[in-house]
């Protein structure tokens, strides 16, 4: 906004009132005139705030020039209600008395009295609060006695830090000297019990922002690394040191110069981008949701650069990356006020080696200048760090030497040998030197040390699959790589620990997790870009040629075994000695598993279930059987089908079921039952079956602790129209997800359908669920026709906003002589209902479904036949297609053409 400063003052005119005449009154033509004033007042901040070139600077005049319009205001009505006598004084407190009042930011006003306002002062105060109403403003208010304020300000801290940005806009001097007073007497809140409640305050906060600024919609004002946390440094600065401003500290030696630049300037981007949001959102909104992301990112002036390098990408990684400078900073100042209070820095130092002592718990350098010396020392403080549990923290002072050098010697970081040398003495730490990765980013040395870590700090990717900024999720999935170290924490990763225990270089798995998304954002395919950062920075500290092939496939094909798993059949051993192909060694396998389960559980809290733990253990088990086989083609379908029928009739027999029922009951199994089902769930579904009483009806069986890492769900019942759309519609009821479908006919005309399913919270379902399920699938199944009630698929408030291209696309099995549907579209709850009721009214039969959603993006994939069982025909695919498309887009015209429907 180059010239935005100096557009501002010519054009910003603090509008001229009226002297008031004291106890006149507000009348009703004059509340209409200063209402019209703030709201011509808003309209020219706002036209002045979106004028082209407008800088972030800028805001503060802006935020400024209306907490000075809007205090005028306020006093304009006191005088007019109130008067100006002795008994009452008017403070503006919370933003309105630090001078920041944002578009439709709250008025918070307190009056002080020397006793309770009653009669004639009473009514003033009433008439004063009930103008300000009038005239548009949302006044926060306080009426109390001195006495008053000072006992709510010792029960409650946050009352008393209200009171701390509390500034005088009327009152007489007895009061006013008594209320400076009240602030100045430490007793009320003495510096220790102070910093504690405010840091317990904070640790409450963060924690419903689940302790990290790097969420999808972050809220800029009260989540971590929001303007609450810079307002702490001021308060912590003010009551502990007598240092409100950032000058004071400087002036104190408690921050530099160029920390409290970062402050200003992170803090000028959150005014920012909080300025803009009031003004799209019409009202006082702190988040930055998804509906108005777009829309601000617009309004700023950022644009698309790319398909991977979106301008809503761009703006949400300016708020991240102020954010996390913020939190830095904060963390910093926190430490150095709870060294300030603690009597234990006095400690005499415990020598660590040569160049590291620790003074009280807290790690420190000798000789102060030590980085500027040696650099690399500067990545063996984090080793010595991890190698000394007892240290709690870095000293204040080391902090800062520690920016000071990375401003004088991080460009050179990352070429330097010794630095290198000293990283990859780190990585052969192992598990353990995840902590210090963790750390060095937190203090900014891993990207200076790392630019191209660098560039995706704070990179958010505009989708609902990844919740994480890039470089949050990299240390998640390095968090979880090395929890993988340790049995206990590891349970609930499958193979994981029992894995990483053999793996000859744990530092391999490290690097190819802190690599495997290092390209994100840069357009093409980061993980051909990551390949190629990942070798060149593998040679730079010295690996053999063997571990850097590892490390560069690794991130080449990192996706690999998760994409697999999720969209193909795994039960097929085609499939599965095509995935081995391409890994061709036991060694890679490991690695590769390790890495895909660290990575799916690092993006998204939500993602990592029994169902896809259970899924990549059964790849990880069928590929390697193949690794050792030789990578021997599969068996025939013949010899499969034989191997099951044997494997599954051992298992009935052990449970006492005689051969002749056996043979009985397979005379109505197809052949596909055996190709394309686990034995152990054949001889469930067998024994369920056999149970059954002939009259009974439908048969419905649940498992709800199934062998796949979910519920099975078996539903046998006549082949009916529309059976797979009756169950998938009540599943959609009870909100229970389908991970996976298989559909069959038995010879007798009999439906077979099975289902592998979890509640909406990711778990297998519970007895009451399973048992509510069973009820209402037997009474829908013995309605004739099957029953449909599916509603109409409609995404959810955050789904609204993505734009996902629906792409529907068809191919010819050769082997099951059916025909493929690929369906890619945005996710919605009652999606695979929908698809369901619209293959039923389009005649189509379902025969197997792999269902799989990746945040607002679900990938489904259906086995399809005719009535007859045959392939679709050309013009059946075109009609379904069509159909599918009114379906995922109600909103498009029938008249349109297919290309306006984005389906391929």
């Amino acid at each position: 906004m180059p010239g935005a400063e100096k557009a501002i003052a010519p054009v910003f005119r603090p509008p001229r009132l009226p002297k008031s005449v004291p106890r006149s009154g507000v009348s009703e033509q004059a509340r209409l005139s200063l209402r019209q004033l703030l709201g011509d007042l808003d309209r020219q901040l706002s036209d002045l705030f979106f004028a082209p070139g407008a800088s972030a600077s800028a805001t503060e005049t802006l935020e400024r020039a209306r907490a000075q319009v809007v205090e005028r205001v306020v006093s304009h009505v006191w005088i007019a209600c109130v008067g100006d006598g002795d008994a009452l004084a008017l403070y503006a407190v919370g933003g309105f008395g630090r001078g920041e009042l944002f578009p439709f930011s709250d008025v918070d006003l307190l009056v002080l009295a020397e006793e309770r306002p009653q009669g004639a002062v009473g009514r003033s105060l009433e008439s004063f609060f009930t103008c300000l109403w009038d005239v548009g403003l949302k006044p926060g208010s306080a009426v109390r006695t001195l006495g008053e304020c000072r006992e709510l300000a010792v029960g409650d801290a946050t009352i008393f830090t209200s009171l701390l940005d509390a500034h005088l806009i009327h009152g007489r001097s007895t009061l006013v000297s008594g209320f400076a007073q009240l602030m100045r007497d430490k007793r009320i809140w003495p510096r220790e019990a102070f910093f504690a409640a405010k840091r317990a305050e904070e640790a409450q906060r963060r924690a419903r922002y689940n302790d990290t600024a790097y969420n999808l919609e972050p809220n800029l004002k009260e989540g971590p690394g929001g303007l609450r946390a810079l307002q702490l440094v001021s308060w912590f600065g003010q009551h502990l040191f007598d240092a409100p401003t950032y000058a004071d500290l400087v002036e104190r030696g408690l921050i530099s110069t160029s920390e409290a630049s970062t402050a200003e300037a992170s803090r000028d981007v959150l005014w920012r981008f909080r300025f803009a949001l009031h003004l799209v959102a019409g009202r006082a909104e702190e988040r930055l949701l998804f509906d108005y992301q777009r829309e601000l990112a617009r309004r700023l002036g950022y644009s698309d650069e790319h398909a991977q390098n979106l301008g809503v990408e761009q703006f949400m990684q300016d708020f991240f990356r102020a954010a996390i400078a913020i939190q830095r900073l904060h963390d910093q100042f926190a430490q150095r006020c709870e060294e300030a209070l603690d009597a234990d820095t006095d400690a005499p130092p415990q020598r660590l080696n040569l160049d590291f002592v620790n003074i009280g718990g807290r790690l420190d350098c000798d000789p102060p200048d030590l980085f500027l010396r040696r650099p690399s020392a500067l990545i063996d403080l984090f080793r010595v760090w991890i190698e000394h549990p007892e240290i709690r923290s870095l000293r204040a002072d080391l902090v800062r030497r520690i920016n000071e050098a990375l401003i004088a010697v991080g460009d050179d970081l990352a070429y330097d040998d010794e630095v290198n040398a000293a990283f990859a003495r780190l990585l052969r730490k192992g598990a353990p030197a995840v902590d210090a990765l963790v750390r060095m980013n937190r203090h900014g040395v891993l990207a200076r040390y790392l630019p191209a870590f660098g560039r995706i700090v704070g990179r958010m990717q505009y989708d609902l699959f990844h919740v994480y900024t890039v470089d949050e999720h990299t240390m998640r999935v390095l968090r979880n790589a090395a929890r993988f170290a340790d049995a206990e924490a590891s349970r609930d990763f499958g193979l994981a620990h029992e894995l990483f225990e053999r793996l000859a270089k744990p530092e391999l798995l490290l690097l190819a997790a802190l690599f495997h998304d290092i390209a994100k954002g840069r357009g093409g395919d980061h993980s051909e870009l990551g390949e190629n950062e990942a070798r060149e920075f593998c040679l730079r500290i010295g690996l053999p040629a063997a571990d850097i092939d590892l490390v560069a496939w690794l991130v080449r094909w990192h996706l690999m075994m998760s994409v697999t798993a999720q969209t193909q059949d795994i039960s097929d051993p085609d499939i599965v000695h095509g995935f081995a192909v391409n890994v061709a060694d036991s060694e890679s396998l490991d690695y590769l598993y390790l890495l895909t389960v660290a990575d799916i559980a690092g993006t998204s809290a939500k993602l990592w279930n029994s169902w896809k733990s259970k899924l990549l253990a059964d790849l990880y088990a069928n590929a390697r059987y193949m690794l050792r086989a030789g990578l021997e083609r599969p068996p025939h379908a013949a010899e499969r089908i034989g191997d099951a029928r044997e494997r599954a009739r051992e298992i009935l027999r052990a449970r006492g079921l005689d051969d002749a029922t056996i043979t009985r009951i397979w005379a109505n199994f197809s052949d596909e039952t055996f190709l394309r089902l686990h034995p152990g769930l054949i001889a469930w579904q067998t024994l369920g079956i056999a149970h059954a009483a002939p009259d009974r009806g439908p048969l419905v069986l649940i498992d709800a602790q199934g062998p796949r890492g979910g519920s099975e769900v078996f539903v046998y019942a006549r082949d009916g129209d529309g059976l797979f759309a009756a169950v998938t519609a009540v599943f959609d009821r009870l909100r229970i997800s389908v991970f996976d479908a298989r559909v069959f006919t038995s010879n007798s005309g009999m439906g077979m359908d099975s289902f592998l399913v979890l509640d909406s919270s990711g778990r297998t379902l519970d007895a009451l669920t399973a048992q509510r399920l069973r009820e209402v699938l037997g009474e829908t199944l013995g309605q004739t026709p099957y029953p449909v009630h599916a509603a109409e698929p409609r995404p959810a408030r955050r789904l609204r906003h993505f734009n996902v291209p629906t792409r529907v696309e068809f191919n010819d099995d050769a082997v099951s002589a059916r025909t493929q549907l690929a369906l890619v579209c945005a996710d919605q709850p009652g999606l695979l209902a929908g698809i369901a009721q619209t293959l039923r009214d389009r005649g189509v039969r379902v025969h197997d479904a792999r269902i799989a959603t990746f945040g607002e993006r679900a990938e489904d994939f259906f086995l399809l036949s005719d009535e007859h069982n045959r392939p679709l025909e050309a013009q059946a695919c075109e009609d379904l297609r069509v159909a599918l498309g009114h379906l995922l887009m109600p909103q498009a015209s029938a008249s349109k053409n297919l290309e306006s429907y984005a389906i391929s």
